[in-house]
């Protein structure tokens, strides 16, 4: 029996990974104390426009990739890891953000097909 949606379309391997991958880095966020029980609302064009690029994840990249996973509609890429990188490694070094990297890194990945 396959998982489908109210609209009946049937969830696909990648679908999950994604899911199972949002939920990961949700839980990070969640350990590293970088999630906010009340954030507050915005809108922006890009991430470097947001309050703090942890804010941006929360309210804008996960909520927008779960929506794509949803409707199995996604980019040809993701730099969501390049950015976190460039947030925690070449502004400053942020050992305890290390592991959301590589779970950031491994989104990519899931989305290009790699």
């Amino acid at each position: 029996m396959s998982i489908s949606d109210e609209h009946s379309r049937i969830i696909s391997e990648k679908d999950k990974q994604v899911f199972s991958k949002l939920d990961e880095i949700e839980t990070e966020m969640k350990r590293m104390s970088l999630w906010s029980d009340n954030p507050p609302a915005f809108t922006v064009s890009n991430y470097l426009e947001a309050p703090s690029f942890e804010l941006w994840l929360q309210c804008i990249f996960i909520p927008h990739a779960r929506e794509a996973a949803r409707k199995g509609q996604y980019p040809e890429r993701s730099q969501v890891g390049l950015m976190a990188m460039r947030q925690y490694n070449y502004h400053s070094f942020l050992e305890k953000a290390q592991p959301l990297l590589g779970l950031l890194s491994q989104f990519d990945k899931i989305i290009e097909g790699k």
